[in-house]
């Protein structure tokens, strides 16, 4: 349990107010960056949920006949060389993009929130094995491990999420490790090992609501990677195949029409940008307030 649960307070609405759920929401309330990247971050969830509702056009059917059209009330962003609808393929690329991205970081990071408190409590031989094999993965570029796994695999959402997992897993695992170092040698942690708990109630119960503010940034801030990382390898042409709505096939597609058509290329690009920026505003105001050091996470 966290450490302020662990005080003894004298009313029910004081324990209320130290929910940890109640804390985070009162957190988020008095940063104004964090609410900024946190409502960008909806608008685009939103958008993405609505899709269906917002365009009846459908994001992959063809129509030669309406290739390379301008902004007009039926199409207010165009469409591009195949006759598609842009804004629909923008909209619905937020879907493709929030779906994978999100799954992606998720297993990263509660992969390498595992295995950090795990190594964490463990100490030992162990740990110190571990952390020479980590920092010999992290010596491999991201993109160029992504690309090999990729080009072996296959492209396809699955094998991208496996991929994005066991690159970005090893340094969530660093960063979640330095934080359970600081709460493992506490008092409580030593009580429950003196009561002879196993290791995986006393990292649930014990070390992780101590660390859970380092979790949340660590997944704000590899969230905005992992959506830029994704979003290359579809501009390179190893992540989405075509005609799937993706922003990084877009902006690969409709670059050499720019000067014909710029929104084509501009929307996708506005779309991602929008999306990294509110991430990254949300890890920010997070980190601050909850005096997390983002120099682990940069690293």
């Amino acid at each position: 349990m966290s450490e302020l649960e662990r005080g003894n307070p004298s009313t029910p609405s004081r324990a209320r107010a130290q929910h940890p759920v109640g804390r985070t929401v009162r957190t988020l309330l008095r940063s104004r960056t964090a609410c900024v990247g946190l409502g960008l971050v909806v608008l685009h969830l939103a958008v993405a949920a609505l899709a269906p509702l917002l365009t009846s056009a459908s994001p992959t059917a063809n129509a030669p006949d309406e290739a390379l059209l301008g902004p007009s009330g039926e199409h207010w962003l165009g469409t591009d060389a195949l006759g598609r609808d842009v804004l629909t393929r923008v909209v619905y690329g937020g879907q493709y993009a929030l779906t994978v991205s999100f799954a992606a970081t998720t297993c990263a990071v509660a992969l390498g929130t595992v295995l950090g408190c795990a190594t964490a409590l463990k100490g030992g031989r162990l740990d110190g094995a571990l952390m020479r094999v980590l920092d010999a993965v992290l010596a491999i570029p991201p993109i160029l491990a992504l690309l090999v796994v990729v080009t072996v695999l296959g492209a396809g959402p699955a094998v991208i999420v496996l991929a994005v997992t066991l690159v970005y897993t090893p340094q969530v695992v660093r960063v979640v490790r330095a934080a359970a170092l600081g709460v493992v040698p506490l008092d409580y942690v030593t009580a429950a090992r003196a009561r002879g708990e196993r290791t995986l109630p006393i990292l649930l119960r014990e070390v992780l609501p101590n660390i859970v503010h380092v979790v949340a940034v660590e997944f704000a801030m590899r969230a905005s990677w992992v959506v830029l990382l994704i979003s290359s390898l579809s501009f390179l042409g190893f992540g989405a195949d075509p005609p799937t709505p993706d922003w990084g096939l877009m902006i690969s597609e409709n670059r050499t029409a720019m000067v014909v058509l710029p929104w084509a290329t501009l929307a996708p690009i506005i779309a991602l940008a929008t999306l990294v920026v509110g991430l990254n505003l949300s890890a920010d105001g997070l980190s601050r307030l909850w005096n997390v050091d983002r120099t682990e996470e940069a690293s």
